[in-house]
């Protein structure tokens, strides 16, 4: 494990880069005030350094918020995002902090969907962003990496992306939630009876709920 000291990079902060891409940015975001210790502690635990754009966005954010919270990006974790990006993947991607994770979850929308970096634990493209959606329950390549997934989440579109789940009143209805939380649907996006977003029940439920009802859910169907 490299200590704090050799994760801080202050020639080349990879801060200056993410500055110039929130420049850039067309959809709505929040920075997420950090807690310096907090954000030590998820650096030294997720061992990369602030060089990369992941590594700055843990060490200089709580995380950061887009298109009022649909999406969330991890960081170091703060009230509205009250999850570090290794606090929130310790149990999940990797038992103990240091081990080699099968993938790393650094990302997650209000829809219960889950973003991952695939360390060879999810599909064949190392390094690239897998999505996880609730209507499919199977991992999808992005067929990109971490610093091109920051990017499109401030400068992509994402009403495209998400057309088919972004009901009437969105906006409105996501402000009840915060980052600890997605909506579930009744009946499940993934039936037939689940298609139109319009016609599903949906309540906000914790994230940690929603994700192990997701994995037990592609278990059963897709094995």
């Amino acid at each position: 494990m490299k200590e704090l000291t050799e994760l801080i990079n202050l020639n080349e902060p990879g801060w200056d880069l993410v500055n110039e891409w929130l420049g850039e940015a067309t959809n709505e975001y929040e920075i997420l005030p950090k807690n310096d210790k907090r954000a030590e502690r998820e650096l030294i635990n997720t061992q990369v350094t602030t060089r990369s754009p992941m590594g700055a966005v843990i060490y200089e954010t709580g995380g950061i918020l887009i298109s009022k919270g649909w999406l969330r990006i991890l960081g170091s974790g703060s009230e509205k995002l009250d999850r570090g990006l290794s606090e929130w993947n310790k149990g999940k991607t990797f038992e103990n902090y240091g081990e080699r994770p099968s993938h790393l979850l650094i990302a997650d929308d209000i829809i219960g969907g889950y973003f991952a970096i695939n360390a060879g634990g999810i599909g064949t493209e190392i390094g690239k962003i897998y999505y996880l959606p609730q209507d499919t329950l199977e991992w999808e390549c992005l067929d990109i990496g971490y610093s091109d997934f920051l990017y499109w989440t401030l400068t992509g579109d994402l009403d495209k992306f998400y057309e088919l789940f972004r009901w009437e009143n969105w906006e409105r209805d996501i402000q009840q939630g915060n980052g600890n939380q997605v909506f579930s649907f009744i009946p499940f996006l993934w039936t037939k009876e689940g298609k139109d977003i319009e016609k599903v029940d949906r309540k906000l439920v914790p994230i940690e709920e929603n994700y192990s009802l997701t994995l037990d859910l592609k278990k059963q169907l897709n094995g």
